[in-house]
């Protein structure tokens, strides 16, 4: 198992998939268990996340992330979505505006390192047309997709891209 900073190092976008290798339920759950275990606003967790095998609904994700082909076919797509109703009961706009996307995005990210410590690769897609997305997987009224992460085992590594410099990020104060 890695250490955490040697997961982070090796998270890389993967866009193409071993067919043969669908992903096993004990590991995808243990990757939920991360994402539920993400900070969240006021610990409300104002997200959902619905898990897409079915390549039916996979093809209707592709559709409506302007056809980017690999998220039919990674095994399993995991949607995101903010949940701006749950977070406003304790924080008013702020929690509905902002909190929800937040809670929903961290509960991402964490999946999303999740995913490569299990050995396993993902690309986080949030180009994509929310009403189709929703109407698609018929959401329920109210939740917003904010992140698809396609996920598989990967069938090829690829390099590593350039990061801008941290001085170039950070301002010490």
């Amino acid at each position: 198992m890695w250490d955490f900073f040697e997961t982070v190092r090796h998270r890389h976008s993967i866009r193409k998939y071993q067919t043969d290798m669908p992903v096993e339920t004990e590991k995808l759950h243990a990757i939920l268990e991360m994402a539920c275990a993400a900070p969240s606003a006021g610990d409300l967790q104002s997200y959902r996340i619905i898990i897409v095998r079915d390549l039916a609904e996979r093809q209707a994700l592709v559709h409506a992330a302007h056809q980017q082909t690999f998220i039919a076919e990674a095994p399993v797509c995991l949607v995101f979505c903010a949940d701006p109703a749950r977070s406003a009961t304790a924080f008013s706009e702020r929690g509905e505006k902002l909190y929800a996307l937040q809670d929903a995005t961290i509960a991402a990210a964490y999946a999303q390192l999740a995913i490569v410590a299990a050995g396993m690769g993902s690309t986080w897609v949030g180009y994509f047309e929310e009403d189709q997305v929703s109407a698609a997987l018929r959401l329920e009224a109210g939740l917003i997709p904010v992140a698809l992460l396609s996920l598989g085992y990967p069938a090829e590594l690829p390099e590593s891209s350039s990061r801008r410099r941290l001085h170039e990020v950070v301002d010490w104060r």
